[in-house]
């Protein structure tokens, strides 16, 4: 009775959320009491559905109720602690959330202590005596406490699984656990090898890149000191030079208004002689007339041009353009120097926002001239239009393809990259390394006909050629194509770009050189194909 009495009391004043003694209660208005913390918590979850309930007797509350402090509550819960009120032993805890429960309690469950195989029922400590006081129940059988007893029941006997089948069962299960725990265990010391790898890789790409930027900074510190060297050259040379002509033209300047002052003179005497009408004193003075003294060759004075140093700003500006051109061709190279890591294979790639993670920014080659005489760029080099034929009167440069309306990227491609091409009628997409013959043969020149360059045709179907071998290709036509490149592996692909990247052709190599993307259209009167800019 005791033990009864104690644990009636514990009943009476423990918070049923908490299953602990009150703390700070709160009776609300169906007369329930909790600790003010676990009602708040229990009705901020309940704060979405806008209804406030007791989580005893389920009563609703509208709107959400003001909790006062029990204080008649408190102070006899604070009593009662003074006189050894303590919670109740764990065996008799109520069963929370993530217990099993007795199935035999009414009202508020304790937890199941055990859980029997044949009744396929759980049982708290008090439930539970008959199958230790009843030989009825000796052969049952006493687990841990289960939640999907069930499962015990033999789908094909609609009965409980005899306990020999369940541990040869185990038995099977077990081994198939522990495969699959090798497996797993394989696939993270894999896993933390690749971590391992990555993390060298994030070293390396760090250490990398600091020598790179300490080394470009060094020779671009001596580039430019070699830059301000000659610029002061230069202007030394010019300021020399400007000082020797300057002193040259007034050396001349002043030998020929000394001959004009004394041209003046002599006129002078010849006037005041001419007007002597003595004619004794004229024939007697006239050979006493100084003779003119030699008179400065007037071939040494000749006209120049207003501006002396043109041909200096020239060969400036000459060395301005070659080093543009040197920059800017490097560049990219240095740009695509910068080796990603493998974090994704090609093969795994499957949406356009996967493949644009390698997009590249390619413009058509100006600079070199690839550009055959009939074609016209546009859209910052990246739209090429083909022109009439007598738009061109004649070849000015040995580097334009002759036979064909072909251009090449300024770009050379390394690495792996993405580009899109969109035309408006029949195109030629192909990639071919830089030393692609210009003037040769048709063979030679034509992208796909050589060894040297390999070409999707987009005419009234798809073709792929290399090598002057021709490969039908099946699948929907359109009028934009996606290329990926993986030069390292390899590998060129040409995707249909729609909602999904639809793959059209795919070869597998080795690449010996940079390549550089190509262009080539098949018709006059303003045809066009675009290398598509990609955000």
């Amino acid at each position: 009775m005791a033990q009864r009495g104690y644990l009636l009391d514990h009943e009476k004043f423990c918070c049923s959320i908490c299953l602990d003694v009150l703390k700070d209660p709160v009776t609300i208005p169906c007369g329930h009491s909790y600790c003010m913390n676990c009602i708040k918590t229990h009705w901020d979850e309940e704060e979405e559905k806008k209804i406030h309930s007791c989580p005893q007797c389920r009563q609703t509350f509208t709107p959400r109720p003001v909790l006062l402090k029990n204080t008649m509550l408190a102070d006899l819960v604070e009593e009662l602690k003074k006189t050894g009120l303590q919670a109740a032993p764990a065996d008799h805890c109520y069963a929370g959330p993530e217990d099993v429960a007795c199935d035999v309690c009414t009202g508020r469950k304790l937890k199941a202590l055990k859980s029997c195989l044949v009744c396929l029922v759980s049982y708290c400590e008090k439930h539970l005596q008959p199958h230790f006081e009843s030989p009825a129940f000796e052969k049952h059988k006493l687990v841990e406490p289960l939640k999907k007893l069930q499962e015990n029941i033999c789908s094909r006997h609609d009965e409980v699984m005899k306990m020999f089948s369940a541990a040869a069962e185990r038995t099977e299960r077990q081994r198939e656990l522990e495969v699959s725990r090798q497996n797993i265990q394989q696939r993270i010391q894999d896993r933390e090898k690749d971590v391992t790898v990555l993390q060298q890789e994030v070293e390396a790409i760090n250490r990398s890149a600091d020598e790179a930027v300490e080394d470009s900074e060094k020779i671009f510190t001596e580039l430019i000191r070699l830059m301000e060297k000659r610029r002061s050259d230069v202007k030394q040379q010019v300021r020399s030079q400007q000082e020797t002509e300057v002193s040259r033209v007034k050396e001349l300047q002043e030998k020929l208004e000394q001959e004009i002052t004394e041209l003046k003179r002599k006129d002078a005497e010849l006037k005041q002689l001419s007007h002597t009408e003595d004619h004794n004193q004229f024939l007697h003075n006239c050979p006493s007339v100084s003779a003119l003294s030699e008179s400065t060759d007037s071939s040494s004075i000749k006209k120049r041009p207003l501006r002396y140093f043109e041909d200096v700003t020239a060969s400036v500006s000459e060395v301005r353009d070659r080093l543009q051109d040197a920059l800017s061709e490097k560049w990219t190279d240095i740009s695509l120097t910068g080796r990603k890591v493998d974090v994704l294979l090609p093969q795994q790639l499957r949406t356009r926002e996967e493949f644009l993670q390698y997009a590249c920014q390619i413009t058509l080659d100006i600079h070199s001239n690839t550009a055959h005489p009939w074609m016209m760029l546009s859209k910052g080099n990246r739209k090429v239009t083909h022109m009439r034929n007598d738009y061109f009167s004649h070849y000015d440069s040995s580097t334009k393809f002759i036979h064909n309306a072909q251009v090449l990227s300024r770009e050379s491609l390394t690495g792996r990259c993405y580009w899109e091409v969109e035309w408006d009628a029949l195109v030629t997409i192909a990639v071919a390394y830089k030393d692609i013959s210009r003037s040769g043969s048709y063979k030679e020149c034509a992208f796909g006909h050589n060894a040297k360059s390999w070409a999707l045709y987009c005419l009234a179907k798809y073709e792929f050629r290399h090598n002057d071998i021709n490969t039908p290709i099946s699948g929907k036509r359109s009028h934009k194509v996606g290329v990926f490149l993986d030069h390292k592996a390899g590998t060129l692909s040409f995707y249909n770009v729609d909602e999904t990247m639809t793959l059209l052709h795919r070869i597998q190599t080795t690449f010996t050189q940079p390549l550089y993307a190509g262009l080539g259209l098949h018709f006059s009167g303003g045809d066009n194909a675009e290398l598509c800019e990609l955000k």
